[in-house]
């Protein structure tokens, strides 16, 4: 229930510490896992103060417990080990702490942590986070690679020198993180995270020598495998040896089986490049060489047949093909033009036979009003008419003279 307070009526501090300490006492006994940090065993005290961490988030609590209790798993358990107790939430009022006093604690070993990571790998499998289409390629010849690694490691020397080896001119964007413990893993995601937001970087790798399982196992935390899957830029894994295996191997885009491997794959051979480019160069004058003696070999089958000899025939045959075609069409011409001559002589003489003309060309006249129309009847003029009479060579005027 949310308390009533304002600026006038603030609550003290102590109040304040015991109302969270009885908020927290109603949580009861829990268990929690974790890492061991730190471990103090002091001389004749009957208490053990240890500092319990979640290895994949920067947060930690302390744990206190009798001797008694810690006792039972001295032999088993040390800075660094992964434990898991049942524990009662404590608030120390005083100081305004809280820390886990243990009644019982249980190291994680082996086996069940290679369960909990079976049971991890198929749950992620089942999300997607494994599959082969997610894989981005590397990139042929990277400008700036990214590393991830331990600090002066065997693993980074590997990496940097075989690289350099290879490739003269590569240059690294070197992360140094731990890579084991309890701070492996939000250091390993940091690193990761800001390679990937590098303009420059190419390609990550992720690396570290060999080393036990539990060494191993943050390069298997869930936290880590999701950062790498979320990363726009191919990320190589190279963690331990050829056997080793963790879960940052099925989500990375290339596993390498070693660093040294690593660097392999990343940068190539600046010699074996060289040996390749020249088997090209190789390659493509056989082929040039090839093509031309082809065409050479073509171009003197094609000058040793009988028209490449004389190239003028065929211009010869051709002329007089054209000049047989020219007489043919004159010929047809003038054909055409004769008889079209003789039907328009032909024509022209029917038309002068039926023209008016010539009928008055044999004595006949034409009679016509002033208006220029025919007379065609007698009933048509009247005494002392005026008429124009047309004959074959002019006209006259004539006057029509009453019948007797």
């Amino acid at each position: 229930m949310a308390l009533n307070t304002s600026a006038e009526a603030p609550i003290p501090v102590g109040e304040v510490s015991r109302l969270i300490g009885g908020w927290i006492d109603k949580l009861g006994p829990v268990w929690v896992e974790g890492q061991i940090t730190q471990l103090s065993r002091r001389p004749g005290a009957g208490v053990v103060f240890l500092t319990l961490r979640d290895p994949s988030q920067d947060i930690s609590l302390s744990v206190t417990c009798y001797r008694s209790v810690f006792d039972q798993v001295a032999d088993a358990v040390g800075e660094g080990a992964r434990i898991v107790v049942h524990a009662k939430p404590e608030w120390y009022a005083p100081r305004g702490q809280l820390s886990l006093r243990a009644a019982e604690i249980r190291p994680v070993g082996i086996g069940e942590l290679l369960a909990r990571l079976e049971r991890l790998k198929r749950s992620l499998a089942a999300e997607g986070l494994f599959a082969a289409d997610r894989k981005k390629p590397l990139p042929f010849l990277p400008q700036l690679i990214g590393l991830v690694c331990g600090r002066a490691s065997a693993a980074e020397h590997d990496v940097l020198e075989n690289a350099r080896l290879r490739w003269p001119a590569v240059r690294f964007e070197v992360r140094n993180v731990p890579v084991q413990g309890v701070h492996a893993v939000p250091q390993v995601i940091d690193a990761v995270r800001q390679l990937d937001t590098h303009p420059e970087v190419d390609v990550i790798i992720v690396t570290r020598g060999g080393g036990s399982v539990e060494d191993l196992l943050p390069f298997s935390d869930e936290q880590l495998v999701r950062a790498v899957a979320e990363c726009r830029t191919p990320v190589v894994s190279a963690i331990g040896h050829e056997p080793d295996s963790p879960l940052l191997d099925l989500v990375a885009d290339l596993r390498a089986s070693t660093p040294t491997d690593a660097a392999k794959r990343v940068v190539p051979d600046v010699g074996e490049e060289l040996a390749r480019v020249g088997q090209l160069r190789q390659r493509a004058l056989r082929m040039v060489s090839g093509l031309l003696e082809r065409e050479e070999y073509g171009l003197a089958q094609a000058l040793s047949r009988p028209w490449m000899a004389r190239p003028h025939r065929l211009v010869e045959e051709r002329e007089e093909q054209i000049a047989a075609l020219v007489d043919r069409s004159r010929r047809v011409l003038r054909h055409r033009l004769d008889r079209a001559d003789g039907e328009l002589e032909h024509t022209l003489a029917r038309v002068v036979s039926l023209s008016p003309a010539a009928t008055l060309q044999r004595g006949y006249a034409v009679l016509q009003h002033e208006d220029g129309s025919v007379v065609r009847t007698a009933a048509e003029v009247a005494d002392e008419q005026k008429l124009r009479a047309r004959v074959a060579d002019g006209e006259f005027a004539v006057t029509v003279v009453p019948r007797a």
